[in-house]
């Protein structure tokens, strides 16, 4: 889980950030996205990608980033600027939201997917970074329990869609939800199984 993070130290970067997104399949909620920035040689073996991790664990090791990290940061872009822009410039504009918000500026990114964002800084797009990098993993768990909490939230003012359990993915019951009442101010109405409600309203 080190691999990318020591080639770029020996290609002389000192200070390297990981980045990954949670939320670009769901019908509602923002796409969030995190950057981190361990200290030179940080490893734990318990940090791996979000999607292979309990909420509980993901919670645990959320903490232990935060206090091991010498800078982390999130970028939120809401379901609004989606259907401006489309999911995949929108998950790239939060990924950058997260890197510019940096308190220590990283010289080198490692990106998690196949795109590069918009910026002077040198970077490395990974497919499938999450399972590869240890920074680009952290990134993963803390975007994820950032959207999560924020999915919480929304729960508790939309309680008939069920987003403490689904948050925002188009299960069968959030399908339900909105067939039955129809599209909440923060669903994408350009995603299919929304647009088609949201418009007939």
């Amino acid at each position: 889980m080190r691999q990318f993070e020591d080639e770029a130290c020996q290609n002389g970067y000192k200070i390297i950030a990981g980045i990954d997104e949670a939320g670009r399949g769901p019908l509602a909620g923002p796409v969030v996205s995190a950057s981190v920035v361990f200290p030179p040689g940080f490893s734990d073996p318990d940090i791996t990608d979000s999607k292979k991790l309990s909420s509980k664990k993901r919670e645990l090791l959320y903490s232990r980033i935060t206090e091991y990290a010498l800078s982390l940061s999130t970028g939120i872009v809401d379901n609004i600027e989606i259907d401006r822009v489309n999911i995949l410039r929108a998950s790239l504009n939060s990924m950058k939201i997260s890197c510019e918000s940096l308190l220590v500026p990283p010289d080198f990114l490692l990106i998690d997917g196949k795109f590069e964002i918009d910026t002077d800084i040198p970077q490395k797009a990974i497919i499938r970074g999450d399972s590869k990098s240890i920074s680009i993993a952290a990134a993963s768990i803390v975007a994820k329990v950032t959207r999560d909490r924020l999915m919480l939230e929304f729960d508790k003012h939309y309680p008939e869609y069920g987003f403490a359990r689904h948050k925002g993915y188009p299960t069968k019951a959030h399908k339900r939800a909105i067939l039955r009442y129809g599209a909440t101010p923060i669903h994408r109405k350009t995603f299919k199984g929304v647009k088609e409600v949201a418009f007939a309203k």
